[in-house]
């Protein structure tokens, strides 16, 4: 359920938002290049696409914060 945002915590929202996509791109090239590597340590691969989903979670989250809810 989304509520009503005054300006200031709008703001806020957008660049948490901002911030957790960018962290989930860096963690996207962080994971190719170690999976590039041949000797690609797999338990840091798997930490990091952890991470990843964690973030994945809170992006939606923020989203849904930000976005209005639409009654159809």
């Amino acid at each position: 359920m989304a509520v009503e945002l005054v300006p200031d915590a709008q703001s806020e929202l957008d660049v948490e938002l901002a911030r957790l996509k960018q962290e989930h791109r860096d963690l996207d090239d962080a994971i190719d290049a170690l999976e590039r590597n041949v000797a690609g340590d797999q338990l840091q691969i798997q930490r990091l696409k952890k991470r990843k989903l964690t973030l994945r979670d809170r992006i939606a989250f923020v989203e849904d914060q930000i976005t209005p809810d639409i009654i159809a």
